[in-house]
């Protein structure tokens, strides 16, 4: 499964390919995109503060299309009237979030509750607090493989928009 490095450099690339604007240039749309990219995993949060078990409620509801919708929503909501905030519409923030839900389902072998209310998969297992924090800071092999694509997409893409291989209208 990816871990938060991983998600982060796939959200980069979703971000990348679907607007103009490069990521990497305004340290807070950095930052923005890394929180939306692994916002689905709050659901380790509230299993390590409700039950202290980070898999108690993983890949639940917040690895569903509904949840990324309207986090997506409230996410740029949130960043229309907070001025603070990079600038981010819905679909940015919808495709970020879904980005999370689908690596998931792609580089995992637990299922997602992607149609969530009509499913649901749990994890299963038991994680507490030094098994999380020690699984997001030691990041592992897979994470490194999802990186480096996710780079080569984001040079492949910008080498085409450079030849002006890109739609007109739009660069």
């Amino acid at each position: 499964m990816p871990l938060p490095l991983g998600h982060i450099a796939i959200g980069l690339a979703a971000y990348e390919m679907s607007t103009d604007r490069s990521a990497f240039s305004r340290w807070k749309l950095f930052m923005a995109i890394a929180v939306l990219a692994n916002l689905p995993d709050i659901d380790v949060v509230f299993g390590l503060l409700l039950q202290w078990n980070g898999s108690a409620f993983h890949r639940g509801p917040t690895h569903s299309l509904l949840f990324a919708g309207a986090a997506g929503f409230l996410a740029s909501e949130v960043a229309k009237r907070w001025d603070r905030l990079p600038r981010m519409g819905f679909w940015s923030c919808f495709t970020l979030i879904l980005s999370h839900v689908i690596a998931d389902g792609l580089f995992s072998a637990s299922a997602v509750s992607f149609f969530w209310p009509l499913e649901t998969y749990w994890s299963s297992g038991h994680s507490d607090l030094r098994d999380v924090v020690g699984m997001v800071l030691r990041g592992d092999r897979q994470d490194a493989w999802i990186a480096l694509a996710a780079c080569s997409v984001v040079i492949a893409h910008r080498a085409a928009r450079g030849m002006g291989l890109r739609r007109k209208g739009t660069g």
